[in-house]
């Protein structure tokens, strides 16, 4: 039976203070792009770490329906011998991404500019989101919709140009997915390609086209944005690929350890580019002891170690610039935010409203379940703060991994104990979230 049948509740009580040195699974950004770049890759490129949850499984099996040998060769030890830029073959069946957004948008930028028809699709959850953002600028390379669901949902089959063209696009919305599915459709587009946009996102799109020996330019536009010039058509050379660990799953255990007094946790191996760690930068100003150790580079991405102990935490203002670096992190930040001093506002979370739920009504349907005082004033959620959270309410997950964790969390610290109704999910990102909790004290039951 699928999660989506069959509710698994877990409940999270207030117990001992957390410890311990752990690894979370391997980024998930980073994991979907280097399947991708190894079928977009003549050779073999081999992947360490990367995150076995439903999502990149589901990213590997559509790699191999485009014509890559992907396999697995040990624990998070992968080969893709690919079949490069413009070599994609014609799929027998649908591509079928679960629950995953981005393995289906970005694929559909991969696969937009090659002359063959491929329809996507994904689980009920996935069928709800809207996918015109990522549509729209495809089109103007040429890439045909030929069948889509009501308002641009899945299932959706697209139909690539013989000729594309290469395309400049300012992005309307700060999105990653968005900008990474332009950036790869130009991949096989002759010429220059050019994504600007106002706010800057997460650049593992960008680092990797580097990393795989395209020719790619990025330059400041604005006072928060950027400009990214990529020249189509190139000869892709397989690399090496290690992933980090995923900030957005190690954003779990770090509030947890923050919020749980007498905490003193390890996270190794953390992710740490500068648009991913909004959240560390936040937890900080709200006065969490976290200490970088160890800071090195892999893979054209920065990491570290991440010693976070119990703290003190104060309410503070998020502003909504920060909010592509953090984008996956607001409903543990506003877990965090329940247990400080003061109120926290975190501006501009609109992007948060076509998630795998329309995360920022589930987040604070959530605060509401906990007895947490907060407001929602336009896209800005402001949570109230008085150093402690009641507790003893059951949360409704929404098919949402991040709603599901975070609460959980949450049960740590409160009062009374707090309730998921069902972490199937979690499965999707962090599938040993719940064990390697209970490792470091958790009481989960």
């Amino acid at each position: 039976m699928s999660a989506s049948e069959t509710k698994t509740p877990l409940t999270a009580r207030r117990g001992a203070s957390l410890s311990g040195t752990i690894t979370v699974p391997g980024d998930k950004s980073i994991s979907h792009r280097a399947l991708m770049f190894g079928l977009l890759t003549v050779g073999e490129t081999r992947i360490s770490g990367l995150l076995e949850g439903e999502d990149v499984l589901n990213t590997a099996k559509v790699c191999r329906q485009l014509g890559a040998t992907v396999t697995r060769t040990g624990e998070g030890a992968w080969t893709v011998h690919g079949v490069g830029v413009g070599g994609l073959k014609q799929p027998e069946a649908a591509l079928d991404f679960g629950n995953s957004g981005t393995g289906c948008r970005l694929m559909m930028g991969v696969v937009g500019c090659h002359p063959i028809r491929a329809t996507f699709d994904g689980d009920a959850s996935l069928r709800k989101r809207p996918m015109r953002r990522a549509l729209d600028p495809l089109e103007l390379f040429g890439v045909r919709v030929v069948a889509q669901g009501e308002g641009g949902r899945l299932p959706i089959t697209i139909e690539g140009p013989s000729d594309a063209v290469p395309v400049t696009y300012e992005s309307p919305v700060a999105s990653a997915q968005v900008k990474s599915a332009v950036l790869l459709a130009g991949l096989n587009a002759p010429g220059i390609t050019t994504v600007i946009e106002k706010e800057a996102t997460r650049d593992h799109t960008e680092r990797m086209l580097s990393h795989f020996g395209a020719e790619v330019t990025v330059t400041p536009h604005g006072e928060h944005g950027r400009r990214i010039d990529l020249v189509g058509q190139p000869e892709l050379k397989a690399a090496p690929v290690v992933v980090p660990a995923d900030p957005s799953s190690a954003a779990f255990p770090i509030v947890a350890a923050a919020i749980v007094p007498g905490s003193d946790v390890t996270v190794t191996g953390v992710m740490m580019n500068p648009l991913r760690t909004g959240l560390i930068t936040t937890l900080q100003e709200m006065g969490a002891d976290i200490e970088l150790v160890n800071p090195r580079v892999e893979s054209g991405e920065d990491i570290a170690d991440l010693r976070v102990r119990g703290s003190k935490l104060r309410g503070v203002d998020v502003p909504a610039h920060r909010a592509p670096a953090m984008i996956d992190e607001y409903p543990i930040l506003a877990v965090a935010a329940s247990f400080a001093e003061g109120p926290t506002r975190m501006n501009g979370l609109h992007e948060l409203r076509v998630k795998e739920s329309d995360r920022l009504a589930a987040v604070a349907a959530g605060l509401a379940a906990a007895g947490v005082d907060h407001t929602i004033e336009g896209d800005d959620l402001i949570v109230a703060g008085n150093g402690k959270a009641p507790g003893g309410g059951t949360v409704a997950t929404h098919m949402d991994h991040r709603i599901a964790m975070s609460f959980l969390v949450m049960g740590l610290a409160t009062t009374k104990p707090m309730t998921v109704d069902d972490t199937g999910f979690i499965a999707t990102s962090f599938p040993d979230f719940v064990g390697l909790m209970r490792g470091l004290g958790a009481d989960f039951a």
